[in-house]
């Protein structure tokens, strides 16, 4: 994993902004994980950073508010038995999650007016239905 961290088109997070941690992982290996660092835990500074257009980063701050330390958001991955690929994994996480926090917010939904010919006929409908029911009582069943 190297080069810079691609957010989203053109934006993306240099290199010298992420700072990786490695350690011994509980995940799948046997004996393996008790000698190799491949637990990948990779840490960004979203309060510093100057990466992202003002816009992202204020959404970014707003949306990440709960998972992020001191501004730093933290992602781990230690599913694979190789470092390598924990640190593609972390990485893509990552990018996964500064892309979905900085997207822009939906559109907001204008209810539409429901039409009068459509209220008319389901009136007429439930009139003529209570006639219908109406009609069933009060006679003589002679």
């Amino acid at each position: 994993m190297s080069g810079p961290l691609i957010i989203r088109g053109s934006v993306s997070v240099p290199e010298a902004e992420l700072q990786w941690r490695f350690s011994r992982s509980s995940g799948p290996g046997g004996q393996h994980v008790n000698t190799t660092d491949s637990q990948v835990e990779l840490r960004f500074d979203l309060g510093a950073t100057e990466a992202l257009p003002p816009v992202w980063k204020r959404r970014a701050l707003e949306r990440l508010e709960g998972r992020l330390v001191g501004g730093v958001i933290a992602v781990r991955a230690s599913e694979h038995r190789s470092q390598w690929r924990n640190r593609e994994a972390a990485a893509a996480r990552l990018a996964a999650l500064l892309a979905e926090a900085t997207a822009p917010p939906p559109k907001v939904r204008r209810p539409t007016k429901i039409p009068r010919g459509i209220n008319e006929r389901r009136l007429r409908g439930k009139k003529r239905r209570s006639e219908t029911k109406r009609g069933r009582s009060g006679g003589s069943w002679d």
